[in-house]
């Protein structure tokens, strides 16, 4: 009677499934994302933990007063009214203000969906509370916005750069402060706004060259 024959098929199996590459930067982009969110709540929740009852009311003023992009428009009216070269600042910044709030508000928000935080849980002080909108929490339209007006405005009036930087700045840290966007949030909303104001540049410099040439691409010469 002879012994039934021993198979060693399964010594020779690897000892781990192979992961297709796809798979593998699947889970790696995962992993990044997962870890890039935690880091974006922990910076969330810090601001919302710090107290600043000094601020609190001028942050939370300053960011219901930048809705639908009232201080840029009113800045460019002031602009529009101070001659020739003013005046196409204030032209190239509200054109990139159009372009940043419907990349913003028309594809960004309607592609992510992300949520809006949860200011209640995170305990945000009701000092600094603006109403929570109910559109998606990313990006940012009030940074998107305020950063796009301050850049184009600022590549052709180089004066300007400075103080309307400084208001963006502050525009897109008062969305934090009040609870109603992450940081992430805000910064997606800066990188938006400069590519809209390029946007709005190049097309301006294409349509009016004459206006733009002494201006023409001085934004994508930056370093």
């Amino acid at each position: 009677m002879s012994e039934p024959p021993t198979t060693d098929q399964d010594v020779s199996r690897p000892l781990t499934r192979h992961v297709p590459p796809a798979d593998g930067l699947r889970r790696v982009a995962a992993a990044v994302l997962g870890d890039l969110r935690a880091v974006d709540g922990a910076l969330y929740a810090a601001v919302a933990a710090t107290p600043t009852p000094t601020l609190d009311r001028a942050l939370r003023r300053l960011s219901h007063t930048a809705d639908h992009s009232k201080i840029s428009f009113a800045v460019a009216g002031v602009l529009a009214l101070s001659g020739a070269r003013p005046r196409r600042a204030a032209l190239a910044g509200v054109g990139a203000v159009a372009v940043a709030s419907a990349s913003a508000n028309l594809l960004g928000k309607r592609l992510v969906r992300r949520a809006r935080p949860d200011r209640e849980a995170a305990r945000v002080t009701v000092d600094r509370h603006v109403p929570m909108p109910t559109s998606a929490s990313f990006p940012s339209g009030h940074t998107a916005s305020a950063v796009a007006f301050a850049t184009a405005v600022g590549t052709v009036l180089p004066a300007a750069s400075v103080p309307l930087g400084a208001l963006a700045c502050a525009v897109g840290y008062s969305r934090v402060h009040t609870g109603v966007h992450y940081p992430g949030d805000v910064a997606a909303g800066a990188i938006l706004g400069i590519a809209s104001a390029a946007t709005a540049l190049a097309v301006g410099a294409a349509r009016l060259p004459a206006s733009y040439a002494p201006h023409r691409m001085r934004l994508l010469r930056r370093p």
